[in-house]
């Protein structure tokens, strides 16, 4: 299987993964450097072999000839291909390296003619908007791999994850979802809530009674926005970590990143702070609680930019830190 962008988009490919794993002797998950570690959390994953995709890296390396024929010598013997791709993106190039590793059967999405690089060419319609853990489930299902009667589908993490309770020092209750976890940072800065909001957030939400602890790997950021009133725990978690982290809080707050699907793969509720730069219908945490709060009219609807287009960043600079709070009460209440 391969999906090779971001950890939030390997997350969301779990569900797919475990029925590809109902039929298959091992699962081999081919992801990008920034995935890697989420395929690795993955129920049903055997082997991750990681490759920065020149197509659809956000840092793109150069085409190499040298770094192309070390991924093809690395997936041969590999039988079946599943191949994961966001609405954007496109399968083929993939799918011609898996035809030079000997690939036998690989099913995609594409609605470019595929010629002999798909067998199972798996077209959907781009202008309806599906959660994209189903849209890759149904890729999967296309393959001929189905979810056992007892999966629900939802997104998962492998167990069992690691101890944190050396991590949060002080802060009681880490078995008893006491706390709100803050995520501020995000991959791209169009999905950013300022940061000075994220601080007075975890002020009114400490002043609320609530124990916060904040996380992410911009340990400025993380100590900016924690202050003299949160644990900062920027740069201190691998993903595992923060996902048990996460999976101990009563809510998480973040923008539309990676540790949101992480909440939604341990359960937690979410406050998601989200960009409409992608649709929320696609991207939203999936299958938890969730309190969508931003603009999702905002001019830069759909824009899939990374850097906000429209001066003071509208659909997120207007959320307050009181709705935050609110909506926190709302989903622990």
């Amino acid at each position: 299987m391969a999906r090779l962008d971001d950890a939030g988009d390997v997350l969301l490919a779990g569900p797919a993964v475990r029925a590809v794993r109902t039929l298959a002797a091992e699962v081999v998950f081919l992801a990008g450097p920034n995935g890697r570690a989420a395929a690795e959390l993955l129920p049903g994953v055997d082997r991750v072999v990681e490759w920065q995709a020149p197509w659809i890296d956000h840092t793109p390396p150069p085409v190499s000839r040298n770094d192309v024929a070390c991924l093809v010598g690395r997936l041969r013997g590999v039988d079946e291909a599943v191949v994961l791709t966001s609405f954007h993106q496109s399968a083929l190039p993939l799918a011609l390296l898996l035809r030079l590793a000997g690939v036998r059967r690989i099913t995609a999405i594409s609605n470019d003619y595929p010629g002999s690089l798909l067998d199972v060419r798996h077209v959907v319609d781009e202008s309806v908007d599906v959660p994209e853990a189903e849209r890759m489930l149904a890729v999967a299902a296309a393959a001929g791999f189905l979810l056992p009667p007892d999966d629900d589908g939802k997104l998962a993490v492998q167990r069992p994850l690691p101890d944190i309770s050396a991590r949060l020092g002080n802060t009681s209750g880490a078995d008893k979802r006491t706390y709100v976890v803050v995520h501020p940072g995000t991959s791209a800065p169009a999905r950013t809530w300022p940061a000075d909001l994220h601080r007075q957030a975890v002020r009114e939400l400490a002043e609320d009674g609530h124990q916060v602890v904040v996380t992410g790997t911009e340990r400025d950021l993380t100590a900016h926005v924690a202050g003299d009133v949160a644990v900062d725990l920027g740069g201190m978690t691998t993903l595992a970590e923060l996902a048990a982290v996460i999976e101990h809080a009563g809510v998480l707050v973040a923008g539309n990143t990676g540790p949101a699907h992480l909440a939604a793969a341990v359960g937690t509720p979410v406050v998601s702070l989200f960009a409409p730069v992608v649709p929320a219908v696609r991207w939203a945490p999936y299958g938890v609680p969730t309190v969508l709060l931003g603009d999702q009219q905002a001019p830069c609807l759909d824009s899939r930019a990374r850097t906000c287009p429209v001066p003071g960043h509208p659909c997120l600079s207007q959320v307050t830190s009181e709705q935050v709070v609110k909506a926190v009460r709302e989903l622990t209440q």
